[in-house]
């Protein structure tokens, strides 16, 4: 249901921008409200579960998710959409850690649990494209707003069936790091705020400056915090270890690229190429496809190759589609400008997923499962706000600039009509609104390549794998990849 969620709410973008009347740049915010607190709160959730019991917890942040949908769609005002998302992510923060960690929990290390989080992976890119298609038909034949409504009857029967299919785990004691999830989430969120201010304001705005203070602030405190902390939320050993410290950064630089790449391209193949929102959520599904053909492909050939070239070949291929998206223009076609791009990054990013999670999680401890499954699903949700908000400042700059060129263009050539309407929405039509988007876009992903080549230097530098890593892999008594 949180994939469904994500990929529905991606396609119904345009419609939500064009009805709440936000901006390109704030448009950013229902995408980032939502990882953002779903990412500094995952943490939380996850000792949540170890301390409170699983089945229980993950119960709770299912009904909290499906409350905050059915106000999401029912919002009539940007900021009660906003407020949504942001309890959609308290909602998912609480549920999803709890989900992989009972995965963990329940099977044993090696090919049993290879197989299940083969099946976890495959079940996540199924609900990508179920909701691609969804959002497209919900969005195209009722109205944006089913977008969110459709999460109600889902989390309804999952907590209906919950109880019938999940035993309880066991609780252990401990307590709650509440400093250290609001420093972390607050840091994060005034970290964020800052780079899309400035891109609408400049890096010389006072609010601008104030908000990467302040995350400097929020963000170092959170630090002395966990260091001081009897029971951390972020567990400072967790990062002892190379090859987990290497799999998070991994983890961080890929999916700040994926977010962005996802949140531009529905917006070139709607507003540039004209795509209906069905039509958008097919141009997606051959994405989908190849990604559970890459993480298929490493859950079976990882117990022999290891995960070192998984991670190489998969950060290579991610990289090479994304600096392959910066040829964007805005005579781009499907075919040819925005598929073979795609297919590339999505099978390297299928290459990942279960290589990572394998690797994040492997040896680490029952008791600790939580906080560790949560802290990848956190650097995965904060690497995405963190890298669309980048990506919006870089976009930012490059519209306004574009703008600036397109404009004399416009005035000289541009019908009477189409100038009035430019005075009242200070949008350009096409086609010069068409050369502006494309040209932010394509050089959004420049940095975004940026940000795939880091996972790369990575996994090349940092990760080490081992002959008794294969082993644990592969099932036997070895230890595990921590």
């Amino acid at each position: 249901m949180v994939v469904l969620d994500a990929t529905i709410v991606n396609i119904a973008l345009p419609h939500i921008q064009e009805a709440l009347e936000f901006s390109t740049t704030d448009l950013t915010w229902v995408v980032s409200s939502y990882t953002l607190t779903f990412g500094g709160l995952l943490l939380l959730g996850g000792r949540a579960g170890d301390i409170l019991g699983r089945r229980r917890v993950f119960m709770t942040g299912i009904l909290l998710f499906t409350f905050a949908s059915l106000l999401g769609g029912l919002a009539q005002e940007p900021w009660q959409l906003l407020a949504a998302r942001v309890l959609q992510g308290v909602g998912g923060a609480i549920a999803s850690p709890t989900s992989l960690a009972l995965i963990t929990t329940t099977f044993p290390e090696g090919p049993e649990r290879n197989r299940a989080f083969g099946v976890f992976a495959a079940v996540s890119a199924g609900g990508g494209a179920i909701g691609l298609l969804a959002g497209g038909m919900l969005t195209e034949w009722l109205d944006w707003r089913w977008v969110l409504f459709v999460n109600v009857p889902i989390g309804v029967l999952i907590a209906v069936l919950t109880p019938l299919y999940i035993s309880e785990s066991e609780r252990h004691t401990g307590r709650f790091d509440i400093a250290g999830a609001v420093t972390s989430t607050a840091g994060m969120a005034s970290l964020v705020y800052g780079f899309i201010r400035a891109a609408d304001e400049g890096w010389r705005d006072n609010l601008t400056i104030g908000s990467f203070a302040a995350a400097v602030v929020l963000l170092l405190a959170f630090a002395i915090i966990e260091s001081r902390a009897k029971e951390p939320i972020t567990p400072l050993r967790m990062f002892a270890d190379r090859n987990r410290s290497g799999t998070y950064v991994i983890m961080l630089s890929l999916a700040a690229a994926m977010f962005g790449m996802f949140f531009y391209i529905v917006l070139f193949v709607q507003n540039v190429l004209g795509y209906s929102p069905i039509e958008a959520g097919l141009a997606f599904l051959p994405v989908t496809f190849v990604i559970a053909l890459g993480a298929g492909l490493s859950q079976r050939f990882l117990p022999v190759l290891g995960p070192k070239p998984f991670m190489l070949v998969g950060s290579a291929l991610a990289m090479t589609g994304l600096a392959w998206q910066a040829l964007i223009s805005s005579d781009s076609s499907y075919v040819g400008g925005i598929l073979g791009p795609m297919l590339v990054f999505g099978f390297g990013m299928g290459l990942n997923f279960v290589t990572l999670t394998l690797t994040a999680v492997s040896g680490v401890a029952p008791h600790e499962a939580g906080a560790a499954s949560g802290l990848l699903n956190t650097t995965q949700q904060v690497g995405g706000s963190l890298g669309l908000s980048i990506l919006t400042t870089v976009f930012g700059t490059a519209t306004k600039n574009e703008a600036e060129k397109q404009l004399p263009k416009f005035m000289a050539e541009g019908s009477a009509q189409q100038k009035a309407e430019f005075a009242r929405t200070q949008q350009l039509p096409a086609p010069w609104g068409h050369e502006v988007l494309a040209q932010g876009i394509s050089t959004a992903f420049i940095p975004a390549a940026s940000m795939a080549l880091l996972a790369l230097a990575t996994a090349w530098l940092v990760i080490r794998v081992r002959k008794s890593d294969l082993e644990a892999l592969s099932g036997s008594a070895g230890p595990g990849l921590g």
